[in-house]
């Protein structure tokens, strides 16, 4: 027993020394997440603090006052129906479009359509969020492509100020999402149905299932471990509804639906200087998303589904 105690470091070592290279190389990035990560949760202090600039982590404790006041907010409260609406929009139609994406392409023969169908579908990934934000402005407004469509299918007979219907925002962010970034998630599920074992497929062809049958009981049942590890990563992301789309597209007439936590953090922070109330609304958002992860990780694993850890 105390020869193989005493040989464990040893391995250990010898293991750390053999792969060291990787270690050097993987250094930048721990230092760039503890330094970008980590090392700002210290700011969290000023939650409890009537923070001023000027006298610093110095300033006055006031313990859960902002937390009260934040949650006594009426404006609060409207700012997180609105993140949680457009969060379930963005994840359920994300999921779908994304998942029911990569089964089409995935049934496409021809493989340069296939490809071509590919790029043209993630392009729109790579623009930045002020130009869709542009391209989605010009496209709902009165003499916009949007209404000129539906006016020929006889839908509307008066354009409609898209960006002026409050109970339409959520739904404008949530289909600009899906259009920007269905593309590139569906990359990881066309990565998943590539590791099915091809003869799964010949064999069911062989039994004579049909296209739908083979989705069905092969490819849905092949990708569903990975379908259930980003459904968890992504309820971890569910008071995240986003910043720059809602920022951009929001006027006076959809406020009271376009607000997220994000724009108001940003609005009493950098805008009113109230940083104790912002640190606080930002801190309760991330402790939310830190319970929910937890939480999913550890329902799906008592299912008895794939788990983060």
């Amino acid at each position: 027993m105390s020869s193989i105690a005493m040989n464990k470091p040893a391995g250990f070592w010898k293991k750390l020394s053999t792969q060291r290279q990787l270690l050097w190389m993987s250094l930048p990035i721990v230092l760039y997440v503890i330094l970008f990560t980590y090392v700002p949760l210290a700011g969290w202090t000023m939650a409890f603090q009537d923070f001023k600039p000027a006298k610093g982590f110095a300033s006055p404790w006031v313990g859960l006052k902002w937390f009260v006041y934040l949650f006594s907010d009426d404006q609060f409260v409207m700012v997180m129906r609105n993140t949680l609406a457009m969060s379930l929009i963005n994840l359920v139609f994300g999921f779908t479009f994304a998942i029911g994406l990569a089964l089409t392409l995935n049934e496409v023969a021809a493989k340069r359509i296939k490809s071509l169908a590919q790029t043209i579908s993630y392009l729109p990934h790579f623009l930045s969020w002020v130009v869709v934000a542009g391209i989605v402005s010009t496209m709902l407004s009165s003499d916009g492509v949007f209404n000129i469509i539906l006016k020929a299918l006889g839908i509307i007979k008066d354009p409609i100020v898209w960006l002026g219907q409050p109970k339409a925002f959520w739904w404008i962010v949530g289909f600009t999402n899906v259009w920007k970034e269905v593309g590139w998630n569906t990359i990881i599920y066309l990565a998943a149905m590539s590791t099915i074992d091809p003869s799964l497929y010949e064999a069911a062809e062989i039994d004579g299932c049909g296209r739908l049958a083979r989705i069905r009981n092969i490819t849905l049942p092949g990708i569903k471990p990975t379908i259930v590890v980003l459904i968890i990563m992504n309820l971890g992301w569910i008071m995240e509804s986003g910043f720059e789309i809602q920022y951009l597209l929001r006027n006076g007439m959809n406020a009271d639906y376009s607000q997220s936590i994000d724009i108001y953090v940003v609005n009493y922070g950098m805008r009113q200087g109230n940083y104790s109330l912002a640190t606080a609304g930002g801190m309760f958002k991330s402790v939310v998303n830190i319970v929910l992860l937890l939480t999913a990780n550890w329902v799906s694993g008592k299912l008895g589904e794939e788990k983060l850890v």
